[in-house]
C-alpha cells in the first residue's frame, strides 16, 4: 500500500505551491488586494489568472482539450490543498466552488451543444456559474424538498418559485437550476440550464453572511415565468436528483481538499508566531500546553487529508465513494475549524485583528459544517450505510 504521490503529480503540486508562495501569499497583507466583500480584487484576479494559464496550472479538473490540466482526483487533492494555503488560491486557479463542481458534472452529463455554449466559457474563465438548488424552507441538504416548479408549456418549460443562498449568483452568467416537474418521489425533479440575460427571473437580494464571500455572494432568486427551451434540459426530464448526486459527491470532496490547505496555512501562521513570542521567560512553542494544541490540530488535519485522499482514490477507480466522501466531509470541516480556532487562540489579539488572514479563515471555517450537506446529515448517511452493509462497511478495496 503506497501512500506516496506519483512523481508526475508531485511535480505539478510543487509548481502550484511555488506560485502560491511567491505570488499569492504576499498579496494577502495589502488591503488593496481585496474587494468590498473581502475577496480578491477583480482586476488583480484577472492578472493572476493570466499568469496561472501561462504556467499550465489552469482548471485542473477539466479536460486538456478544453484548456484544463485533466488531473485525476488524487492529483486534484494534492494541488487543491496547496492552492488554498492562500485565501486567494482556488479562484485564481479556476478551481473554486461552485464553478469547480459545475464544470465536472457538465463534462459528465451535458450534450456536446450544452458543453459548447455553457461549459466552455466557464472553463475559459470568461464567465462564472451557479448551482441553484437551495430554497427557503425547502431544498438544502435534502434536494427532494424542491418546491420551485417547471411546467411544460408547448416546447418550453416555465419556471416559478424561489431559491436562496445561491453562491456566486450576483456575478454569474450561467446557471444550473433544479425544479420540480412532477410529484413523483424519484423522478419528479429536473435540471435546467439558463443564461442570466433570459427574462422571467431576478435577484432579490445578496444575503449578508458572517464570513467572507465568494465573488457574486450568496443570493436570493425569484422565478416568475422564466422560460427554458427543451434543449436546455440537463440529462432528461426527471433526472434532476440523479444529476445532483453525480455533482455533489465529487464537489463535496473538493471542499475537503481545499479546507485541508487552509487549515495547514492557519497552523503555519501560528507556528511562526509561537516560535518567537515569549511569555514568562520562555517561548510559547516550548510550552507543553501550546504543543498540545498544535499537535491536536495537526493530527486532525492529517486525518482529514488521509480520508480525503482515500475518497479521491476510490473516485479514480470508478467507485461512487459515498461513505468515504461523507467521512471526509465531516472530518475536514471539523479539522479546518480546529486549525483556525487554534491559530487564533495562540495569536491572541493579533489573531482577532485583521493583521493576519486567520480571522478571515475563522469566519470562513464555520460554514464548512453546513455547506454541501450538514455534518449531521453525513453522519446519518454513514449510520444508514453501516446498518445496510454490516461488516462490509469496513471492507477493503473498491465497490465498483
Amino acid at each position: 500500500m503506497d501512500f506516496a504521490l506519483p512523481p508526475e503529480l508531485d511535480a505539478i503540486r510543487r509548481r502550484v505551491r511555488e506560485f502560491v508562495e511567491d505570488r499569492l501569499i504576499p498579496l494577502e497583507a495589502d488591503r488593496a488586494s481585496y474587494d468590498e466583500h473581502e475577496n480578491i480584487n477583480p482586476a488583480l484576479l484577472k492578472t493572476l489568472r493570466a499568469e496561472v494559464k501561462s504556467a499550465g496550472l489552469w482548471a485542473m479538473q477539466s479536460k486538456k482539450y478544453r484548456g484544463g490540466a485533466e488531473l485525476p482526483f488524487i492529483g486534484m487533492a494534492a494541488c487543491y490543498e496547496e492552492m488554498n494555503r492562500s485565501i486567494f488560491g482556488p479562484v485564481t486557479f479556476n478551481s473554486a466552488a461552485p464553478d469547480d463542481g459545475n464544470m465536472m458534472v457538465m463534462e459528465k452529463v451535458a450534450t456536446d451543444a450544452q458543453k459548447q455554449w455553457w461549459l466552455q466559457p466557464v472553463i475559459d474563465g470568461t464567465v462564472q456559474s451557479s448551482f441553484a438548488m437551495t430554497e427557503p424552507g425547502g431544498a438544502g441538504s435534502d434536494p427532494t424538498q424542491t418546491y420551485t416548479r417547471a411546467e411544460k408549456v408547448g416546447d418550453r418549460w416555465r419556471v416559478t418559485g424561489r431559491k436562496w443562498f445561491i453562491t456566486g449568483a450576483g456575478e454569474s452568467t450561467h446557471f444550473i437550476l433544479l425544479a420540480r416537474t412532477s410529484d413523483d418521489d424519484r423522478k419528479g425533479i429536473s435540471a435546467f440550464l439558463f443564461h442570466k440575460d433570459q427574462p422571467g427571473w431576478e435577484i432579490i437580494r445578496r444575503i449578508p453572511i458572517m464570513g467572507p464571500e465568494e465573488h457574486g455572494g450568496h443570493c436570493e432568486l425569484s422565478f416568475d415565468g422564466l422560460e427554458i427551451p427543451e434543449e436546455n434540459v440537463l440529462m432528461k426530464p426527471g433526472d434532476g436528483l440523479k444529476m445532483a448526486q453525480i455533482r455533489l459527491g465529487p464537489a463535496r470532496l473538493t471542499h475537503c481538499m481545499r479546507w485541508t490547505g487552509m487549515g495547514r496555512r492557519a497552523l503555519e501562521i501560528a507556528q511562526a508566531h509561537i516560535e518567537t513570542r515569549k511569555s514568562f521567560g520562555m517561548t510559547l512553542a516550548d510550552r507543553e500546553s501550546v504543543q498540545t494544541l498544535m499537535g491536536e490540530a495537526a493530527l486532525q488535519l492529517d486525518i482529514s487529508r488521509l480520508l480525503t485522499m482515500r475518497a479521491a482514490w476510490k473516485l479514480d477507480q470508478g467507485d461512487r465513494a459515498k461513505r468515504e466522501v461523507s467521512m471526509a466531509k465531516i472530518v475536514a470541516a471539523d479539522a479546518l475549524h480546529k486549525a483556525a480556532d487554534t491559530a487564533l487562540q495562540l495569536l491572541g489579539a493579533k489573531g482577532y485583528s485583521k493583521d493576519t488572514p486567520v480571522e478571515w479563515m475563522y469566519r470562513y471555517a464555520r460554514q464548512a459544517r453546513l455547506v454541501d450537506g450538514a455534518s449531521e446529515v453525513h453522519r446519518m448517511v454513514l449510520a444508514q450505510e453501516l446498518r445496510a452493509r454490516g461488516s462490509d462497511f469496513f471492507a477493503w478495496g473498491v465497490d465498483g
